[in-house]
């Protein structure tokens, strides 16, 4: 059994990323500051989950408290970091650019500064495809992603970027994971497919930026949890793209299954499109499936019934949670 530091283990993927490491036999200790981005109630959920099971310890720690990750990193025998912690969402972060360079690449640093000096060589780093605007699909991991659209892309490039850095100077071996739209039960309610089905399920308009013909490569949660978890292996600095391989799915598409597996009918409340997404996404695996052993097992519409049948079973306490 090894014991690994899991950063954000109340988000979304963070919390996955614990519960695969603890059913293996792990020791987890997890960290998050549990702040109010979005509703706190789904992340004292995913808590609740985890805190049911041995080997699990939880630490109200935010990343950019250096001091709390020194003591930290003092009292615990980390073979690797899962650095899941970060402040996501490409509008919010126009509107807070200060909070996410502060969270995302000062935090990562710290990070690194605490594996540093207490001799931990090996850190998973979450990063976005978000990084591809104006890309050819579908993306490699060898195009330039010099072209952030958002604080949050450019955020997360420095990340890398100072990953890169101590790996050069320190022998601390990385792998940078970017993410593709990734969902799944319990999601965030700032995410395409909880809002989706809240509000097709409510009679709510659903707010569509564009006409929906845009597109992405979605993955489910519990894919993006192994993927993570593989590239725990040494691999010196790499970047592995995980998503789901395929054509991407338009929004459009998604909206008329959620429509079918709720028997409802959408009202669309179409605005413009935002300057800050991009139009598709679309990843290349092939590199994740030649050094890590890893693809993704959940196809998107498995994926997308599992998230309509888990909000069906949990409705009560979900009516009250905002968007």
């Amino acid at each position: 059994m090894s014991c690994y530091l899991v950063t954000g283990a109340a988000g979304f993927i963070g919390s996955k990323v614990a519960e695969l490491l603890l059913a293996d036999g792990h020791t987890v200790v997890g960290i998050d500051n549990l702040n109010d981005y979005y509703d706190v109630r789904l992340k004292e959920y995913r808590l609740e989950q985890l805190r049911a099971r041995p080997g699990f310890t939880f630490h109200k720690i935010d990343i950019e408290d250096l001091a709390a990750l020194d003591r930290l990193f003092a009292e615990n025998p980390f073979v690797a970091v899962l650095n899941l912690a970060a402040r996501a969402g490409v509008r919010y972060s126009m509107e807070h650019p200060h909070v996410y360079l502060s969270t995302n690449t000062a935090g990562t640093l710290n990070l690194l500064e605490c594996m540093r000096k207490y001799g931990v060589k090996k850190q998973v780093l979450a990063s976005t495809s978000s990084l591809y605007a104006g890309q050819s699909m579908p993306f490699t991991e060898d195009l330039a992603v010099n072209t952030p659209l958002s604080p949050y892309a450019a955020s997360k490039k420095a990340a890398e970027m100072m990953a890169y850095s101590y790996h050069k100077l320190y022998g601390i071996d990385i792998s940078v994971c970017r993410y593709f739209t990734v969902f799944g039960p319990g999601g965030r309610p700032d995410m395409s497919i909880f809002r989706f089905i809240k509000w097709i399920d409510e009679g709510k308009p659903v707010e569509l930026f564009g006409d929906g013909t845009q597109s992405r490569d979605f993955t489910y949660v519990d894919d993006i949890a192994r993927g993570t978890i593989a590239a725990t292996k040494p691999v010196g600095y790499e970047v592995f793209n995980l998503g789901g391989g395929n054509n991407p799915i338009s929004l459009n598409e998604v909206i008329g299954f959620i429509e079918k597996a709720l028997g409802k009918q959408a009202v669309i409340d179409r605005k413009p499109f935002h300057v800050a997404d991009v139009d598709s996404t679309w990843a290349d695996i092939s590199k994740a499936k030649r050094v890590l052993g890893w693809e993704p097992r959940i196809t998107p519409m498995d994926g997308f019934q599992r998230c309509v049948d888990w909000y069906l079973a949990n409705k009560p306490w979900l009516r009250d949670v905002r968007l």
